[in-house]
């Protein structure tokens, strides 16, 4: 046998989260099926074709656009997602698939035929703190993680391991007897967050892969996805997230003109958090990012809301403008 006989064919794949904001709702375009209830929903795929296009972001863009119809605005290249065990769902076979995740932002619109959108909360309960703390950290998620650290027994070196990662991904220390406090929740460590509930098995893809043979709770934790979809869509959070902070990103989700509130409802949205009207307002301002259009609209039902623009401009003024929302606000 020939080493080219043993060694795995290599195919490269694309996949994009492409995000949308729509109706305070961040969403994510998802592929499902026709009339297969119970597949799994899954990420946009495409393969890369070197000879139809220079680049692997041009190939994505192109069929996206063939798929969905959608201009694709901003798009970033995320990470290279090539586990031995992500595709073990479709079984046998010599081929490994190697995918480079994309983030992608487009404008929705409504009405579009042939996509299928889902808040990207109905895979990330946890990650919606914008009526507060979610019930389900302290109710399941964190007492389950207790139990995934103490299982390690009289091992205190991985002991102390799986607590240190819960303290950075989850912002606070578990003990036994005593209140945790989550007032360092980080927005931005959404994937670790996810990882460390897949190797507790709290989630439907580690039993899928094989990780776990059952799963540590009676009910998965959120909506599961095909493969390692979800950790490739909480890879595309967790940089969207961070990006808000430095680069005019949101802006790519919006319309042309719009309103101060729905500028805040949108970053609300992709954050997960809610923010103080009059705080935010002051950074819009002091940012410079946006500026008046002379029109108004009377749609909000109260008073005439003034229409905005985003400021094209103050990308030349200087490097890192964007929005620097804290935890909190």
């Amino acid at each position: 046998m020939t080493m080219d006989e043993r060694s795995p064919r290599i195919e490269i794949g694309l996949h994009a989260a492409v995000v949308a904001v729509e109706e305070r709702t961040p969403l994510v375009l998802i592929n499902s099926p026709e009339g297969n209830e119970a597949a799994l929903p899954a990420l946009p795929f495409g393969p890369f074709d070197p000879d139809q296009n220079p680049t692997m972001e041009a190939g994505l863009r192109r069929w996206v656009g063939e798929q969905t119809l959608l201009p694709l605005g901003y798009v970033e290249q995320l990470y290279t997602f090539g586990d031995r065990r992500r595709m073990r769902a479709e079984g046998g076979g010599r081929t490994h698939l190697v995918s480079v995740g994309y983030l992608a932002l487009v404008r929705k619109k409504s009405g579009n035929q042939g996509q299928n959108w889902t808040s990207w909360y109905a895979h990330f309960p946890w990650e919606d703190w914008r009526e507060g703390e979610p019930s389900m950290l302290r109710e399941v998620i964190l007492p389950a993680l207790r139990r995934w650290i103490d299982a390690t027994g009289e091992n205190s070196a991985l002991k102390a391991a799986r607590s240190g990662r819960v303290q950075l991904a989850f912002g606070c220390e578990l003990h036994h007897n005593k209140e945790v406090d989550l007032k360092n929740w980080d927005e931005e460590r959404v994937l670790e967050r996810y990882e460390l509930a897949y190797e507790a098995a709290l989630v439907q893809e580690s039993v899928a892969d094989g990780h776990s043979d059952t799963l540590a709770l009676p009910t998965a934790l959120g909506r599961a996805m095909l493969h390692d979809h979800r950790r490739i869509l909480a890879t595309a959070m967790a940089r969207l997230r961070g990006k808000l902070k430095y680069r005019p990103v949101v802006f790519e989700l919006l319309a042309e003109q719009f309103t101060l509130t729905e500028l805040q409802q949108t970053v609300e949205a992709l954050s997960g958090r809610r923010l103080h009207k009059q705080n935010f307002r002051r950074m819009v301002d002091k940012a410079g990012l946006v500026e008046a259009t002379g029109a108004t609209t009377s749609r909000t039902g109260g008073r005439p809301a003034a229409y905005f623009r985003f400021r094209r401009s103050v990308t030349r003024e200087r490097p890192v403008p964007g929005l620097r929302v804290g935890s909190s606000i």
